[in-house]
């Protein structure tokens, strides 16, 4: 399998941000990119080079700054008029608890009405998120969690589409939540815990049961705001 890696001063190839092809150039450089900010080995602040990251990468400036425009949609990067891209600084702890106040309000209920209209598309996408999610367990390291944390936010994101509630999508949207509380984290390996909670909510969706997937959603807001609580709480 070809791959694509980092290249060091000398320009032999290195190892360490090796990059599977699994997809396009772009969705590569994606979570390459996603990985290192979620990890913080691209630190919060910290300038990030266009330049640099075509060496590192071996790649053109075009699925680099494709990437850094999406990373800029999620608030993981900032962008500043002549001076490029930088990693979004950390989110205050108070911050963090308020973004888990407002997802209780609102991905509870989110989850019932989704469980109720969700196409046959969307039954497709949550079912193969799950199994995706599994998979990570086998694949421990930075990689694997870069790939959790894209599924995580993709999955709260199906099901907030799901709702057909234009109002609670957008709201929802606005806070970049999942990506930042996964930053937080900046674990290495994906819980097994999250996957079961994760693995529940659909459950009970698949099932039908509104009331059921509005719980289940509840209890994994609340155990995940008391995994991040040690953590979040650092931050003023």
């Amino acid at each position: 399998m070809s791959r694509f890696s980092q290249l060091s001063l000398s320009g032999s190839p290195s190892e360490e941000f090796a990059l599977p092809r699994r997809n396009a150039v772009g969705d590569d450089v994606y979570e390459a990119l996603l990985t290192q900010l979620i990890t913080l080995r691209i630190a919060p602040g910290e300038r990030i080079s266009v330049d640099a990251l075509v060496r590192d990468f071996g790649v053109s400036q075009t699925p680099i700054r494709a990437a850094l425009i999406r990373l800029e949609t999620e608030g993981l990067v900032l962008r500043k008029h002549n001076a490029g891209y930088s990693a979004a600084p950390i989110p205050s702890g108070e911050r963090f608890r308020g973004m888990y106040e407002f997802r209780m309000m609102l991905e509870p209920a989110a989850a019932a009405l989704a469980t109720e209209r969700m196409n046959e598309a969307q039954r497709a996408e949550l079912t193969a998120m799950i199994t995706a999610m599994e998979a990570c367990l086998a694949e421990p390291g930075d990689p694997s969690y870069g790939r959790f944390a894209i599924l995580d936010a993709r999955f709260h994101e199906i099901i907030a589409e799901a709702c057909g509630n234009e109002n609670i999508i957008e709201a929802l949207g606005r806070i970049y939540a999942h990506m930042h509380l996964i930053r937080l984290g900046h674990q290495t390996a994906v819980t097994e815990a999250a996957v079961k909670e994760h693995a529940a909510i659909w459950t009970a969706m698949a099932a039908g049961d509104a009331n059921a997937a509005a719980d289940a959603m509840r209890h994994h807001i609340a155990v995940s705001q008391t995994r991040m609580e040690p953590i979040y709480k650092r931050y003023r």
